[in-house]
């Protein structure tokens, strides 16, 4: 458990993020894990590398427990985290999980009683510990270790397969030393991440048949824009398929001035396209070509899309249960429109360009109504509204 989330032992995939203010701005962090929380993440982690952001941590959770934000919070720490938590214990006390990465502890004999330090943080608190490996920051000696080792072998392995072995290396051992400084192994989550598809692919297949810890996955450093979230996809989809992974994140590159909050809809799609969990109704809608050169479609499309995810918060409040799992179609001509719209809960089938805009609407795979004119947007917009109110509501108080 971290906070109130389950994670491992068959709980559902939980959805994770991470801040990117300073956040010993107060103000700024707390609305910006406010705003993660609200897009449906269930984990946040912020960056604590500071006195300032150590004492700001206290703050920041009880300014979000204020908003009624109860999202848990998870502090990353590097290089000086053993001397922040001795100096500011309520940091670790208003925290939910630590992220220790053993690569930056310290190096000799420092290594071990820093971690050792931040292990008794984590058990005098009773938090769980996220011991997360990086490849951009791996521990030097475990690699230098087994680079000795290999090449000594008769027939050196390749330098890819002795780094592979150096991450699991790192985490597998860090766990083991964690565990005999007194940490229960149930309080233990791994990951190994790198910035590399087949990379990620290869180090979590090994990871997860040397240890039965929780795994945390994320490609780390996967880019901006289309070319992080393709990435990040093909990565997370094969392991998830596979069983591979109790926690996810998808670390992109925020496009300049848009919102953090990208890369939790990312992890979720991610999640809801692969039938792992539902979070919110998403819309069926073709590509469009040379039936639908009109962007009246496009634009219809985009605007449910945005209703639902932006409904979806009123809809949890008003418990309707299932409304997540709710199928809507937007096609933009009549060659596959009518009949996909048939297969989902609602659809609306446009008949293409050049035609006169009248698109019949299916509710439950018959036809309803033909919406005709200028306001087909908002009066599919209010059929949506009134089934989710009639269908789920019914199925809410049926419960």
């Amino acid at each position: 458990m971290v906070g109130d989330v389950a994670i491992g032992g068959g709980a559902p995939i939980v959805v994770q993020s991470m801040t990117n203010t300073d956040t010993a701005d107060i103000a700024a962090t707390t609305a910006q894990v406010k705003a993660l929380a609200e897009a449906g993440s269930e984990l946040v982690r912020v960056t604590v590398n500071t006195k300032e952001a150590a004492r700001a941590v206290p703050h920041l959770r009880e300014a979000l427990d204020r908003q009624q934000c109860f999202v848990p919070l998870i502090g990353d720490f590097h290089y000086n985290g053993h001397q922040l938590l001795a100096e500011e214990p309520a940091c670790a006390e208003a925290l939910a999980k630590l992220r220790i990465n053993p690569g930056n502890v310290g190096q000799g004999d420092k290594h071990d009683s820093r971690f050792a330090q931040l292990i008794a943080c984590a058990m005098r608190f009773d938090k769980p510990v996220r011991i997360g490996v990086n490849w951009g920051s791996l521990d030097q000696q475990v690699l230098a270790r087994l680079l000795d080792a290999n090449q000594a072998r008769a027939t050196p392995l390749p330098l890819a397969q002795v780094m592979h072995e150096a991450l699991i290396t790192s985490a597998l051992e860090s766990a083991a030393f964690a565990e005999a400084q007194g940490l229960s192994g149930d309080r233990i989550v791994l990951s190994c991440k790198v910035s590399e598809v087949q990379d990620l692919i290869a180090v979590y297949r090994l990871l997860a048949e040397r240890c039965d810890y929780p795994l945390h996955l994320g490609l780390t450093e996967a880019g901006i824009g289309s070319k992080g979230i393709v990435a990040s996809s093909a990565a997370l989809a094969i392991l998830l398929q596979q069983g591979i992974g109790d926690t996810i994140r998808v670390s992109i590159t925020p496009e300049p001035d848009a919102p953090r909050t990208e890369e939790v809809v990312v992890a979720q799609e991610i999640l809801q396209t692969m039938g792992l969990r539902a979070f919110t109704p998403m819309v069926i809608s073709c590509p469009g070509c040379g039936r639908t050169t009109s962007t009246f479609f496009q634009k219809l499309a985009a605007d449910v899309q945005h209703h639902l995810r932006d409904s979806m918060p009123l809809w949890r409040a008003q418990s309707y249960s299932d409304v997540e799992n709710l199928r809507v179609a937007v096609m933009g001509c009549v060659v596959n429109g009518p009949g996909e719209s048939k297969m989902a809960d609602l659809g609306i089938s446009l008949p293409g360009t050049g035609e006169a805009p009248a698109a019949p609407v299916f509710v439950n795979g018959k036809k309803s109504v033909t919406l005709r004119g200028e306001h087909i947007t908002e009066e599919f917009k209010t059929i949506i509204d009134d089934y989710v109110r009639a269908v789920f509501d019914k199925k809410d108080n049926n419960a």
